[in-house]
């Protein structure tokens, strides 16, 4: 796993998550086809699936102008903004999808929102107020002496550059800027060069404007001037697109009173705003509106060792008896919502390899309450948020070497698959479709359980806890060691990649609603063979939909469960811990190579053998050929490297299609001979690395110790009381719905926490102090709102 903590440097860092629900009371409200986007200022960042008339009807018994979304997001935001927008389409095919409405949020305003479930208003959209971007100006107030003696003033203004601006219809923008003087009665206007395709154009103009004239000046102009008309002019600066042979497009606009100039220059980026008519619409229909839950973050990174004391203790969670007193336990356990504490917990935990043990310990600590063997893991516990979370993280190269090539091939050349009789279309043939959903069915299914050797290490060692604890606390049932890694990896893993698939970047864009009805069913069919023990005549008949039940009749063959069960063996197989239920070692892999052999043949050519490899749990062996004793066999815990060679790098031109073996001889420091092997194996990935920000991680889990602090507060007070008063307590209390397994141990971990969180506390304060005291205002880092008063 790849390091990346900060360093020395102070590091502002925003994440934005939440869940964009539905709408309702949409305008235009008849069948349509709609979809949500989210932008940052202009830059759309997110969009939704296209939730289609003809699926709405079955969307939660709701009506047709009120689209389920049901979608979630996490991002992170690299770049300052103004704005967080939602935006309600409604979807054209043959022209431009129309904006139905907005949903816009001050950047300042999202902490009022954060982690709460909110309808907003639908706002009209309206292109004067759609900005984004900020511009370099610098200003000046010069006093003129002329040829008779008199002063006069006059206006400088430099228009450096702009950055951020937004893309037009997808590209760079052609952005030109008018600069005014602007009173009560002038309005002097120049006009700079129009910049072809860049969003951040580079202007270097200067422009001059005659603020006052001299009390000499006599000649009639347009312009009747006078002295104090200085309070009352301002100087604007508005971007535009150059449309070339169609209307020019607004960008944005900034003011800035003449009268804060004095005799100063002034130099400064400000932000463009919308033009103040810009949100005002001759509408007045109601547009509908948006539920939405947004939970906007800003972290404040200081340099490393600042975070030591509160990382050791983070880390040192899994060796804490019981575990329930740790200090990763209790942080999730006072965070209202579980998932604000698992992601950067379970990344803190992977990036300094303790996510493993912890995994095990939260995860017998779940199966105490679990009474029956059929619901293992089944819950939204501490555990089960872990792994979901682990295998996000580490199984993204593992579900794209695994399925990507058959969702492509789904999507691309989709078959109907509808075997529903009241969702059938006019001439569909269920035989037909039930043979095409079992084509694809068969092929995922084919996919997966070839895929063990590609599963990452941690995902595997995880997968060999989970096992080995369903197994020790329902020792009778032989079948829970599988559903304990079934219910992961079936359930959350596969079958939830196969629905969402551009949730896990296995495909671009949403795929449309009969494709994504198609992977619905191929869901649906994964869980049910993954899950172990499923295809019984007793399992079949508690099917909700009839046409699921007969589909899965065509399933009853003893191969797809020794499938599975293979499979599960394979992923939940670790040589380096000997399980004593496991008696014989897991052929991972087996067939035929060319070996190259040490040296060469007498007439200096390299000299490649066919042999058959044959690779297991505990050991890499090659033979002769099939069903021969090994010639050679390597334990797994002696192969230092494995990795991914073309056929190219032995400069052989081989005229078979199998992969190529190569054996190196190396040393290590002790002198002791080893081998390393490098094995062409085929495509088979190695673990990926992820980079994972510790410091980062650790600076969010202190934010959520200081948001949660009067709940850490009440559970030190409540541990201190059930210390001293051991007898049954009279009333629930504030803390009743904590785990507190041993008071004496988590008061201890309680008062380390609220030790380390109020010293961090103070180095966050001083860091704030000195970031106040150095910030200049007006910077590229710390811009000017556009209006200045």
């Amino acid at each position: 796993m790849a390091a990346q903590d900060g360093g020395d440097a102070v590091r502002v860092l925003q994440n934005l998550r939440g869940k964009i629900y539905d709408a309702k009371h949409l305008v235009p409200n008849k069948m349509r086809d709609f979809f949500c986007t989210i932008n940052l200022d202009q830059e759309e960042v997110f969009r939704t699936q296209v939730v289609e008339k003809s699926l709405r009807s079955e969307s939660l018994s709701i009506g047709p102008d009120s689209p389920y979304f049901g979608e979630e997001f996490y991002f992170e935001i690299p770049r300052t903004f103004q704005w967080l927008s939602f935006y309600i389409y409604d979807k054209s095919v043959l022209q431009k999808d129309l904006r139905i409405g907005k949903v816009a949020i001050k950047k300042e305003d999202l902490c009022n929102y954060t982690g709460k479930e909110n309808w907003f208003t639908l706002q009209p959209v309206d292109s004067n107020s759609e900005v984004q971007g900020k511009v370099h100006l610098e200003l000046k107030l010069n006093e003129l002496i002329t040829d008779n003696g008199s002063v006069c003033q006059q206006l400088v203004v430099h228009i450096k550059e702009c950055h951020g601006l937004p893309l037009i219809n997808g590209q760079n923008c052609d952005p030109y800027a008018t600069v005014s003087l602007v009173g009560p009665s002038r309005n002097d206007q120049k006009k700079t060069k129009v910049k072809k395709k860049t969003s951040n154009p580079q202007f270097n103009e200067t422009f001059y404007f005659e603020v006052t004239r001299s009390s000499s000046y006599t000649k009639k102009s347009q312009f009747q001037v006078e002295e104090e008309d200085i309070e009352k002019l301002e100087v604007r600066v508005d971007l535009w697109n150059n449309g070339n042979l169609v209307q020019d497009v607004f960008l944005g606009e900034i003011k800035v009173p003449v009268k804060v100039l004095r005799n100063d220059s002034f130099q400064a980026w400000y932000l463009l705003q919308p033009r103040e008519n810009g949100n005002k619409s001759s509408k007045t229909d109601d547009l509908g509106s948006l539920r939405l839950n947004i939970c906007y973050t800003e972290d404040c990174v200081l340099p490393s060792e600042y975070y030591t004391s509160l990382r050791n203790l983070l880390l040192k969670s899994s060796d804490v008896q019981p575990v329930s007193a740790s200090a990763a336990y209790i942080l999730c356990e006072v965070c209202r919502d579980k998932y604000d504490a698992v992601l950067p917990l379970v990344r803190l935990l992977l990036h300094h390899h303790k996510l493993v043990p912890f995994v095990a310990a939260v995860a017998e600590l779940d199966l105490k309450d679990t009474q029956e063997a059929n619901t293992i893991f089944r819950g939204n516990s501490l555990a089960t948020r872990c792994v979901d979370e682990m295998m996000k993280i580490v199984g993204k190269h593992y579900l794209k070497v695994t399925l990507k090539p058959v969702i492509d091939e789904i999507c691309e050349s989709p078959k109907p698959c509808e075997i529903d009789p009241i969702k059938l279309k006019e001439g569909d043939n269920v035989e037909t479709n039930m043979e095409n959903l079992r084509y694809y069915v068969d092929k995922v299914f084919r996919e997966i359980v070839r895929s063990s050797i590609s599963c990452p290490t941690l995902m595997c060692d995880v997968f060999y806890s989970l096992r080995h604890l369903a197994a020790k606390r329902f020792p009778n049932d032989p079948h829970v060691q599988y559903s304990a890694v079934s219910s992961f990896v079936f359930l959350r893993f596969f079958a939830v990649a196969v629905v969402s698939p551009h949730t896990f970047h296995l495909r671009p864009h949403h795929p449309d609603a009969q494709t994504s009805r198609t992977l619905t069913l191929i869901s649906k069919a994964i869980q049910t063979l993954g899950s172990w023990g499923s295809l019984t005549k007793s399992k079949l008949s508690s099917f909700k939909e009839t046409f699921m039940c007969e589909f899965f009749k065509t399933f009853q063959e003893e191969k797809f469960t020794e499938s599975v069960k293979k499979f599960l063996d394979d992923v939940s197989s670790t040589e380096s811990k000997e399980p004593s239920g496991l008696s014989e070692p897991v052929h991972l892999k087996e067939g035929e190579m060319y070996k190259r052999a040490q040296g060469r043949t007498r007439i200096g050519k390299k000299n490649f053998k066919k042999r058959w490899f044959c690779l297991t749990s505990r050991e890499f062996t090659y033979h002769k050929q099939q069903d021969k004793e090994p010639i050679f066999t390597i334990p797994i815990k002696n192969i230092l490297a494995v990795e991914k060679l073309d056929e190219s790098s032995f400069n052989k031109k081989n005229p078979h299609s199998g992969p190529v073996a190569h054996s190196v001889l190396t040393s290590i420091q002790n002198s002791e001979a080893v081998m390393k092997y490098s094995c062409y194996l085929g495509d088979v990935p190695a673990d990926t690395q992820i980079e994972v920000d510790g410091d980062r991680e650790t600076e969010r889990i202190y934010s959520l110790f200081t948001i949660n602090m009067s709940k850490l507060q009440k559970l030190e007070e409540a541990c201190g009381s059930i210390a001293v008063y051991q007898g049954p307590q009279k009333e629930p209390d504030d803390y009743s719905n904590f785990t507190i397994e041993d008071s004496v141990a988590t008061f201890h971990t309680l008062k380390q926490i609220i030790d380390t969180v109020e010293k961090l506390n103070e180095s966050h304060e001083k860091y704030q102090k000195k970031r106040s005291s150095n910030a200049k205002y007006g910077t590229e880092e710390n811009p000017i709102i556009g209006k200045v008063s």
